[in-house]
């Protein structure tokens, strides 16, 4: 029989093959399997060396492993180890911040910090600081310059051989780790900080919330090699005869002349605790790895000890607190169905922007030039142009996320970036920037969602610092999911959401606040086109709101039906605006004809 009439009897009364009755061999890998067991080999004849050498002396390790000298040392090396990272861990973030200051000063006395201790050996370093007596007779401790004392005591009371223990290895291992949270710090997108500023979060709120938990992925590998390091790098406390783990042994064994099986005592004592380090280190990152992809990790079992423990002592606080919280959910929940059913689409009187001879400039190139534009109270306006031509940069000026070299931006009256006392204008600190932003509301080209944050918690971040009570912030929230089409996507990650959804949670993001003014920045261009309208349809319904929106776009048909103004900028400069019926079928200027017969 041929093997066309085979494959026929196999085949399905439709004349498909029925392909579940074929049998399946597996490829074969022969270097994997070779691999494999060489692999074996290696161990078998890893463990006969050592397990049959009767010189190993195994009988004299298991004598001395629970010994209480050994246990003793152990212990005091565990807290060096848990007091150096501790200590040390609470100075770096102080360093890594002020590495990154824009104080020269201060970033130069941070980097000073790091090159010191980074440079001096940790046994020179314990060394010095056990015989500082030397140099210091007494320690004082008040207001420079003045005679307020607050301690005054001989060094060689304060500073024993431990205290000169615990504060070299502080030293020692915060200058590596500043370094550590520093190189975290600056992996974290831009975009990240920009979004955090354009809600208004307060400088503390943005790297305790957004920076550092992001900033964790990158920062735990090498923070965890640095805690390794350190727990075996406490054996270099000998020098101050202080008995830890690796000196009590180096005693037993002069005494007794088991050397190596009091140095195995050491080793496999260093392999427990370095094991036990790796599974702390391998929680934590997967606690801190939740939105960073579309597939999250699985919990392991001790995650999920963990929560069950947590929602036990939740459900118990809960339901003590049910009768004192039951009015305020009732509350929540009537706020949530009244937003469900006017939500971010209700009239409101958005702001009026009014921008005035403004200029920017990044070195030689000047990005604007001069322009002078008012943006009525609930109009929508479309800035269009080519590429360079000054639309992003304009529009982040209005929210001061770009400051101005020359000009003024007000919004209904009051200055961006100045408070005005009569014919004088102050300067505004950040502090005081970041709450005005929360009239201003932003919407990135790249979405920019905190990546770490579910979808609700996106949403709700900005409100929570503004001091908006949870449950009502979260009632307001859900209602805007639900307004942009994504009601069943608020515990969701951002990564799992297509980029249409991302850019819709991204624009229910910066309405939480309700805010006068929102800010479009290419909200379609990192899109698929399939995706542009679910979008351009939220705009559509946000434009008949009676918010202030200014849009910065190539979506000639969009700016068409939406836009109350149309302005086209090109060089930096302001080069016709009007009805779109005049900008866009009618215009004067050479420049926008020329612009809009490649684009049409």
């Amino acid at each position: 029989m041929s093997d066309t009439t085979h494959l026929d009897a196999s085949a399905n009364a439709a004349g498909t093959p029925d392909y579940a009755r074929y049998r399946v061999v597996p490829a074969r890998h022969r270097a994997r399997t070779a691999g494999t067991v060489l692999a074996v080999v290696l161990i078998g004849v890893v463990l006969q060396s050592v397990l049959g050498n009767p010189r190993w002396e195994w009988s004299v390790f298991a004598q001395w492993f629970f010994a209480e000298p050994v246990l003793e040392g152990l212990g005091r090396t565990l807290v060096l180890t848990a007091l150096g990272a501790a200590f040390g861990f609470a100075l770096a973030v102080p360093i890594a911040l002020a590495r990154l200051s824009r104080s020269p000063l201060l970033a130069a006395l941070a980097w000073a910090f790091v090159w010191l201790f980074r440079s001096i050996p940790p046994i020179v370093l314990l060394l010095l600081l056990n015989n500082l007596g030397y140099l210091y007779e007494t320690v004082w401790i008040g207001v420079p310059f003045t005679h307020l004392t607050l301690l005054q005591a001989p060094t060689a009371d304060l500073i024993g051989p431990f205290f000169a223990a615990v504060l070299g290895l502080t030293l020692n291992h915060a200058a590596f780790a500043a370094e550590a949270i520093r190189g975290g710090i600056l992996s974290v997108d831009q975009g990240q900080r920009e979004a955090a500023a354009a809600l208004g979060l307060p400088h503390a709120r943005q790297a305790w919330r957004i920076v550092l938990p992001q900033a964790m992925r990158a920062v735990l590998p090498t923070a965890f090699n640095d805690v390794i390091g350190l727990a075996k790098g406490t054996s270099v406390v000998y020098i101050l005869a202080m008995p830890d783990l690796f000196y009590t042994v180096q005693i037993i064994y002069h005494r007794n002349l088991e050397v190596i099986p009091l140095l195995m005592v050491a080793t496999i004592w260093y392999l427990v605790i370095l094991t036990v380090l790796s599974a702390i280190q391998v929680h934590i990152e997967r606690h801190y790895a939740r939105g960073a992809t579309r597939e999250q990790p699985a919990r392991s079992r001790f995650n999920r000890w963990l929560a069950v423990g947590v929602a036990s002592v939740a459900r118990t606080v809960g339901a003590a607190l049910g009768k004192l919280r039951g009015d305020t959910q009732e509350a929540a929940h009537a706020l949530a169905a009244a937003g469900a059913e006017s939500g971010w689409a209700q009239q409101r009187v958005g702001g009026r922007v009014g921008i005035h001879n403004v200029s920017r400039s990044f070195g030689a190139l000047k990005v604007l030039d001069n322009i002078s534009l008012t943006v009525p109270s609930g109009s929508v306006t479309v800035i269009l142009g080519q590429s360079g031509s000054g639309k992003s940069t304009l529009l982040r000026t209005i929210n001061h996320l770009e400051s101005v070299d020359d000009g003024f931006i007000d919004i209904d009256g009051e200055l961006v970036g100045y408070r005005r006392e009569g014919r004088t204008l102050y300067e505004l600190k950040e502090a005081e920037i970041l709450k005005r932003r929360a009239e201003v509301g932003m919407v990135f080209q790249s979405f920019n969602l905190f990546p770490h944050l579910s979808v609700l918690d996106n949403v709700i971040e900005a409100p929570l610092a503004a001091g908006v009570p949870r449950e009502i912030a979260t009632a307001q929230a859900r209602a805007l999911l639900a307004r942009v089409g994504l009601a069943d996507k608020a515990d969701a990650w951002p990564r799992q959401l297509s980029g249409g959804q991302q850019q819709r949670v991204a624009i229910a993001r910066a309405l939480a606040l309700k805010p006068k003014v929102l800010l479009f920045d290419e909200p379609t261009s990192a899109l698929d086109p399939e995706l542009v309208n679910e979008v351009l349809d939220v705009i559509r319904q946000l434009a008949r709101s009676g918010t202030t929106l200014v849009i910065v776009t190539h979506e000639i048909g969009f700016a068409r039906e939406v836009a109350d103004t149309v302005v086209f900028m090109d060089g930096g400069r302001v080069v016709e605006s009007g009805p779109p019926a005049q900008v866009l079928s009618n215009p004067s200027h050479t420049r926008t004809r020329e612009f809009l017969s490649k684009v049409l």
